[in-house]
């Protein structure tokens, strides 16, 4: 009946696709990837860059239980950037720019190296399925493969149509073909299935551009990995380019818009509100004279760039006319012209925790086709599925996580019970509990869950072990290192913050004070415990020391959200009247119009921040009304 049999089949190899074979593989799953072309394995087919944030949270997440993304970005990354930096610890997020061919080289090496991982070339056009299980997939050319549990993880290629001004074609990316009959066989199942939208900028010749005409971004001088177990960073780092829109370029747009599938109503998906294109941004931010462009090397050996913050589906020749009003391209030349493209999803709330399907058993869904947008979201769905796909067939207890635990678990919880209403990304704002979800603490909130299902292997585990340990031996110096007003250390620092100490102080306490960098409290730590990953191990102490107070007053803060739930929200209620709300706020909450702060709470895309701006305004109203009474 079948001409090759697997325990697991992964339909697709982006970023979900990646995660989830090599994840089901690595748990002793006889897994098959199955991808239309081998050669683009682990194509970023926008933006060559991994992490931002929250998104560098989850890579973190992921290496924590396991996964591989983050092991790829931090040997093929070329620019490392810690975002947030002169924030709070629980904001700052890690964010890498790759060489986009030696991703792609290093991800299919690390998959092709995966015992009990087989590659296949071929399109997928139909689920084989037996008493409302699925059994197997059939490819177009007819070979049909058999499989316990099979992942779909296609991106863009249900049903893709490109768009680029008046054209119109059908594909997966562009020059790749689109999975027609996949997505019509979805439907027949019964899927319910929607329509979304996304799009890239063009990529632009590097010896084109005047380079001096530009803001110079360069990387960090330590450079932030995203593996736990990255001891430094090999590649060579580059330096990225800022520059700017103009007014004439948004006056050109506007005086073209009907040249845009986004304005003449060609488009009908809904496109991403975080990554608008450049002609949404120039009707929608009118009010802008220019919008920030980030001029990005697309790796060593190659001169293209990708040009961010200029996502466009006008005509490639109107492209290239704006562009060159902008100062420093008045040469410049586009290697690949921007576009749009619209995609089937499946509404995520047919999905389990797991990311199995609960309209058919032994299925499970990861990356875009659930809504979603971006690497990272995608590769935490694929490393869900994979290992649930895996623990499944072996009877074994399913692996999810709560809100409280990762963003994963906030990213699957928000699916599940939300659905989605745009391309659906993750923003630190989405997390009650974002003090505890820090990027430097991921591998003491999952490392042991990722151990316990058998992702994390010995080293790994020695390896967090040791790690742990000597972040708590940093805490326990940091509260008992004193130094006493006769010291030498203390004359020292009180002469370089240019204030009186008291009588003596702790490591912890003056790590508290304005000014105090944790380069200055390495320093003044016993030489035995600064070694190579001493300062970064320093800076998690700290931080873990910082938050302890935050995080009771975060626990009471959702003890109590979750305890109003019957509180009603007024007829009628004009929400636009709650100070603290931003504008994207108030279009949510008049759109739900929800009769309970239970259902304040359940609406999509509702940031923690507007829902205690809710709660307390109905907590208000409601003494009022008692008092009243």
């Amino acid at each position: 009946m079948f001409d090759e049999s697997f325990d697991v089949i992964v339909i697709g190899a982006g970023h979900a696709g990646c995660e989830a074979a090599s994840a089901a593989a690595r748990l002793g799953a006889e897994t098959a990837l199955v991808t239309i072309n081998l050669d683009l394995i682990g194509q970023m087919s926008c933006n060559p860059a991994i992490g931002g944030i929250a998104k560098g949270h989850v890579v973190r997440e992921i290496d924590a239980l396991g996964g591989i993304m983050g092991r790829v970005i931090d040997r093929t990354g070329i620019q490392f950037r810690l975002l947030n930096r002169s924030r709070g610890p629980a904001v700052q997020s890690p964010r890498a720019q790759a060489d986009r061919s030696l991703y792609r080289t290093e991800m299919r090496r690390v998959l092709e190296a995966t015992p009990g991982l087989t590659l296949r070339q071929g399109a997928v056009v139909r689920l084989i399925a037996e008493n409302n299980r699925v059994i197997g997939v059939e490819l177009q050319d007819t070979r049909r493969f058999g499989a316990k549990a099979v992942v779909i993880a296609t991106g863009t290629f249900l049903n893709g149509t490109v768009h680029t001004g008046r054209r119109t074609f059908s594909a997966g990316r562009a020059g790749e073909p689109a999975s027609i009959e996949l997505a019509e066989d979805l439907k027949t199942l019964g899927f319910p299935v929607g329509r979304l939208k996304t799009g890239t900028p063009p990529r632009l010749d590097g010896r084109t551009i005047d380079w001096d005409a530009f803001e110079r971004q360069p990387p960090d001088p330590r450079p932030v990995a995203f593996s736990f177990a990255t001891d430094r960073i090999e590649q060579p780092q580059i330096s990225c380019s800022i520059g700017y829109t103009t007014e004439k370029v948004h006056q050109a747009i506007r005086d073209n818009l009907h040249q845009s599938p986004l304005y003449s109503g060609k488009i009908k998906g809904i496109g991403p509100r975080y990554c608008p294109s450049i002609e949404d941004k120039v009707v929608k931010f009118a009010d802008k004279d220019r919008h920030q462009l980030f001029l990005e090397p697309e790796g060593h050996n190659t001169h293209e760039v990708y040009l961010n913050g200029f996502s466009t589906s006008l005509p490639s020749a109107l492209q290239l006319e704006l562009l060159r009003m902008i100062d420093g391209f008045e040469e410049v030349q586009i290697i690949r012209p921007g576009y749009a493209i619209e995609y089937d999803f499946v509404d995520p709330r047919e999905l389990s925790p797991t990311m199995a399907t609960t309209r058919m058993d032994g299925l499970f869904l990861a990356g875009q086709i659930n809504g979603t947008t971006g690497y990272e979201e995608a590769a935490c769905q694929g490393l869900l599925a994979g290992v649930n796909a895996s623990l499944s067939i072996q009877g074994r207890k399913p692996f999810t996580l709560r809100r409280d635990e990762a963003y994963i678990g906030v990213l699957a919880d928000d699916l599940i019970q939300h659905g989605v209403d745009e391309p659906y990304r993750l923003f630190t704002s989405r997390a009650e509990a974002r003090l505890t979800l820090r990027h430097d603490n991921a591998d003491r909130r999952l490392s042991p869950k990722g151990r316990e299902i058998g992702l994390l292997g010995d080293h790994d585990w020695e390896r967090f072990s040791s790690r742990r340990d000597r972040i708590a031996n940093l805490r326990n110096l940091l509260d008992q290192t004193r130094f006493k007003r006769s010291s030498v250390e203390y004359a020292g620092v009180s002469q370089v913050l240019g204030c009186d100490l008291g009588d003596s102080i702790t490591l912890s306490q003056l790590a508290m004070r304005q000014g105090v960098a944790p380069e200055l409290i390495f320093k003044l730590l016993p030489s035995g415990t600064r070694g190579e990953n001493g300062l970064a191990e320093l800076e998690t102490a700290l931080a873990d020391s910082l938050y302890t107070g935050y995080i009771e007053k975060q626990k009471l803060a959702t003890e109590r959200v979750n305890h109003h739930d019957s509180l009603k929200v007024p007829d009628l209620f004009e929400f636009h009247t709650i100070g603290g709300l931003s504008n994207e706020m108030i279009e949510r909450l008049e759109r739900a119009r929800p009769q309970t702060f239970a259902q304040v709470r359940r609406i999509p895309g509702l940031t923690p921040a507007a829902v205690s701006s809710v709660l307390v305004h109905l907590t208000a109203r409601s003494s009022e009304n008692t008092v009243q009474n």
